[in-house]
Parts: C-alpha cells; sequence; structure tokens
C-alpha cells in the first residue's frame, strides 16, 4: 500500500514541509494470532537546504506518522545548493540493492524524479534537478539511497576550505582544467 507524495502539511510552529512516503500494515505474530501495526515512512524539509527522514510504528496511523515526524526532526541534515534550486555537481548514492544518481539540471527543467527520491528532492527544495533510480524501488533504500547521493554533494567554498584556498581560486582552476582538456 505504497502512498507515494499522499500527505503534505506545514507546520506552523518551525515552518517544515512533511511528506509521507509510505504507509504500511505490519503484523507481528504472537501465540493468540497476529497483532497488526502501521508503519509510516516520512520526509520533512524546510525547503532551503535542510532535510531530514524517519520511520514511526504505532497501532494507528496517526500516533505513527507523529513517531516519524520526531524521528525526521532529529536526523536532519543540510544540502548545499547551487542558486538555490539545483545541485552543485552530479553525484550517486548507495543503499542496498538501490542506487540513485541526481545530476545538476538547467533552469526551468524542474524536478524529474519518481516516487521517494522526488519527495525527498521536492522537501529539501530542489527546483530543477535530474534523478535516475537504479535497482531495487523499495522505498526504505531509496529515500537513504538520495540522502547518501545528497550527503556526497559539496559546495565549491567547503572545497576551498578545505584546500586553504579562497573559492575563486577553485573556480579559476576548474576552468583552466575544462579549457586544456579541449
Amino acid at each position: 500500500m505504497s502512498n507515494a507524495n499522499v500527505n503534505t502539511d506545514h507546520n506552523q510552529d518551525s515552518d517544515l514541509i512533511e511528506k509521507v512516503v509510505l504507509v504500511k500494515r505490519v503484523a507481528k505474530v504472537v501465540k493468540g494470532g497476529r497483532r497488526f501495526s502501521f508503519a509510516v515512512l516520512v520526509v520533512i524539509g524546510n525547503g532551503k537546504g535542510r532535510v531530514g527522514w524517519g520511520l514511526g510504528k504505532a497501532s494507528e496511523v496517526g500516533d505513527a506518522r507523529k513517531k516519524a515526524v520526531q524521528a525526521a526532526k532529529r536526523a536532519m541534515i543540510h544540502i548545499p545548493m547551487k542558486e538555490g534550486r539545483t545541485l552543485h555537481h552530479d553525484s550517486f548514492g548507495k543503499y542496498g540493492t538501490s542506487t540513485v544518481v541526481v545530476r545538476t539540471a538547467p533552469s526551468g527543467t524542474g524536478i524529474i524524479a519518481g516516487g521517494a527520491t522526488r519527495a525527498v528532492l521536492e522537501v529539501v527544495g530542489m527546483h530543477d534537478v535530474v534523478s535516475k533510480s537504479i535497482g531495487s524501488t523499495n522505498p526504505h533504500n531509496l529515500v537513504k539511497a538520495t540522502f547518501d547521493a545528497l550527503q556526497n554533494t559539496t559546495s565549491p567554498r567547503n572545497v576551498a576550505n578545505r584546500r586553504g584556498k579562497r573559492t575563486g581560486e577553485i573556480k579559476n582552476s576548474a576552468k583552466e582544467n575544462k579549457e586544456t582538456a579541449e
């Protein structure tokens, strides 16, 4: 019972965008029979580069969603974005048998992605990005692989800080390398 992008709420207290990626009924087999509960997978973000995911399980969907949102808030990370709309460079992430490739895109492209990957990219605030998922389409694995891909991206400022240089020096050397390659 996969419901990608079903629920979009704006939380007033912290202005977070919430997307329910998956709601499914799970069963625990006990001596007297089966005990049913619900598992909810949620991604939240502020639309400006902060994003997190969480999983909640409870006997009712509402309680499971609240637990998932709390877990997602605890696990939020920051993703560097170029011009507030796309990634600085292409990246890929892997989790289990799922692989996700995310690529930068020119302005006006939109989000070209499916299912769980699309939900993550929307709440992080990406506007122009192309994605391809390879392997398993399990929503849990896709969300984790997408997070892996996003965590593998860096900004020119971070690269410059690691190298002990200024951002302009990094960008100029990249242009020079590109010209010599041609």
